[in-house]
C-alpha cells in the first residue's frame, strides 16, 4: 500500500476506538482522525480530533458526517461503538467514503441478541430464551438487552417475582437461562475472500462494566475454532470480528454475542504480532495477508490511565541526574521517554548535577552520555537557578528545596519525578 489512507475513527473515545488509535499511530500507512459527539477521552489521545460530531440518531446525522469525511478527505470511517456500527452498515450506501464494518445483514443478526440465537439455534448451542416468566423451571434466570453492550441493563433474577420486577423496569429484556462457567471471548480475523485465516480464544478472567480487563489466551482451542468456522461459514464476516461464548451448568460452550467490529481487549493479541485493525486496513485496500503470531505467554490487566494537555510553551529543558534521571540505579524510564520526545521537538536539555565523583563514568554506563546539550556540575554552594537564563524553560527535580528555591526565583514551572506524566504527548 504506496498511499497513506485517512482513518476516521468514531467515536474515537471509547473502548474500541482507544485501542484502534494504539494499534495504528504508528503505522506509515495510516493518518488517524478521531471523532466524537461528545468531548470525551478521544479528545485527549487523537492528534487529528474533530469534536461535534452529531448523534447517530440526529435526522441529519449522515448528511452532516459526509460533510466531515469531504473536508477531511476521509477514505474510510472506523465505527467503534455497536450502535454506530449497525447505523453506518444500514446506510453504507449513503456515506461518502468506505465504511471497515459488516454487511447490512450481517449487521442486524449481530445487533440484535434474539437474531443472534434464532440465527444459530440449530448451528450451535445458545441460551435458552424464555418467553415470559411462567415457563421458567429453574433459577436464577439471565436478564439483558436485546441490543445491549457490556453489563448495562443486564440482571441475575432468582426467583418469578425478581423477573417481572425487572420486566416492568425494561420490557424489551430477553430472559435466558443462566450460564454459570467461564465466559471467553474469541477474536477472529476473515479475509475479503471469505477465509477464516484467524481465531484466537482467551479467557475473560476479570471483567468490568462487561469490559474484560484481564485476559489471556486459551491453551486448548479447538472448540473455539470449530465454533469460529461454524460462524465464518454462517456469516458474511470481513477484516476483525470476535463473538463470544460462556459454559453452561454442563460445561459445554454457549454462544453469546457475535459483534464485526475490534474489541478493546484485542490489544492481548496485538502484543503477539496480531494487529487486526491494521490487518482490515490492508485487507479493505486488497492486500493479501499473513498472520504471523509470536509464541510466549502473556496476560494482559487493564485500568485506567491518565492523559493530559498540558498547555505550556518552553524551550529549555533543566534536569537533576540522581534519585531524579537515575532512581535505584535503574533509568527513569518515564522521564527518559520525556527527554526523547524533546529530542524530537527540538527543545534544549541541560543536566545540572551536585554528583563529585565518576560522573562521566555513570552517564556512559546509562548510555546517556550524549543526550544533553550541556552538563553542568555543581557544588553544595550554588543555586541551581543561577544556571537558568531562558524564562521559557522548565525544571526537574526530585528535591522539593531545589524545586522550591528554582520557582522563587525563576518563576519557571518545576516538577518532581511523580509529574512528569502530564509533560507526555
Amino acid at each position: 500500500m504506496n498511499i497513506k489512507k485517512r482513518i476516521l475513527v468514531f467515536p474515537c473515545g471509547s473502548e474500541i476506538g482507544l485501542e484502534i488509535h494504539n494499534a495504528l499511530e504508528y503505522s506509515r500507512h495510516v493518518e488517524l482522525y478521531g471523532g466524537s459527539s461528545v468531548d470525551d477521552h478521544g479528545n485527549f489521545v487523537y492528534k487529528n480530533y474533530i469534536g461535534g460530531l452529531p448523534f447517530i440518531y440526529d435526522k441529519n446525522f449522515i448528511s452532516k458526517l459526509n460533510k466531515i469525511i469531504t473536508e477531511y478527505k476521509i477514505d474510510y470511517i472506523y465505527p467503534a461503538h455497536d450502535d454506530v456500527v449497525y447505523k453506518l452498515a444500514k446506510n453504507e450506501k449513503k456515506i461518502a467514503c468506505k465504511l471497515i464494518g459488516p454487511t447490512d445483514k450481517t449487521a442486524e443478526i449481530c445487533r440484535f441478541k434474539a437474531k443472534t440465537y434464532e440465527f444459530f439455534k440449530n448451528l450451535l448451542p445458545v441460551p435458552k430464551v424464555y418467553e415470559n416468566a411462567t415457563e421458567i423451571k429453574r433459577y436464577p434466570v439471565f436478564l439483558k438487552p436485546n441490543a445491549g453492550q457490556g453489563s448495562r441493563g443486564t440482571f441475575v433474577a432468582n426467583n418469578k417475582d425478581e423477573v417481572e420486577h425487572y420486566l416492568r423496569r425494561d420490557k424489551s429484556l430477553l430472559i435466558l437461562e443462566f450460564l454459570p462457567g467461564r465466559e471467553y471471548t474469541v477474536d477472529c480475523f476473515t479475509n475479503r475472500n471469505g477465509k477464516l485465516l484467524f481465531a484466537g480464544p482467551r479467557v475473560r478472567a476479570r471483567i468490568q462494566n462487561g469490559i474484560s480487563v484481564n485476559t489471556f489466551p486459551v491453551k486448548n482451542k479447538h472448540t473455539f475454532i470449530n465454533y469460529a468456522e461454524i460462524i465464518n461459514s454462517n456469516l458474511k464476516l470481513r477484516g476483525a470480528w470476535f463473538f463470544q461464548v460462556k459454559r453452561n451448568s454442563y460445561g459445554k460452550l454457549v454462544l453469546l454475542e457475535i459483534a464485526n467490529r475490534i474489541a478493546g481487549s484485542m490489544a492481548l493479541y496485538r502484543n503477539l504480532g496480531i494487529n487486526f485493525p491494521l490487518l482490515t486496513i490492508y485487507d479493505m485496500s486488497g492486500i493479501n495477508v499473513r498472520i504471523l503470531q509470536n509464541n510466549y505467554r502473556i496476560e494482559l490487566d487493564r485500568a485506567l490511565a491518565n492523559r493530559f494537555k498540558i498547555y505550556l510553551d518552553y524551550d529549555e529543558v533543566y534536569v537533576d541526574l540522581d534519585d531524579c534521571l537515575l532512581i535505584k540505579q535503574n533509568l527513569n524510564t518515564r522521564l527518559i521517554s520525556f527527554l526523547f520526545q524533546c529530542v524530537n521537538n527540538n527543545k534544549k536539555i541541560y543536566l545540572i548535577t551536585r554528583r563529585a565523583r565518576n560522573l562521566g563514568d555513570i552517564l556512559q554506563k546509562y548510555r546517556i552520555n550524549h543526550l544533553f546539550d550541556k552538563i553542568y556540575k555543581i557544588d553544595n554552594k550554588q543555586a541551581k537557578s543561577d544556571l537558568i537564563k531562558n524564562s521559557k524553560a522548565i525544571f526537574i527535580d526530585d528535591s522539593f528545596a531545589e524545586r522550591l528555591e528554582v520557582y522563587t526565583k525563576k518563576r519557571i514551572p518545576v516538577f518532581s519525578v511523580d509529574a512528569i506524566e502530564c509533560l507526555l504527548e
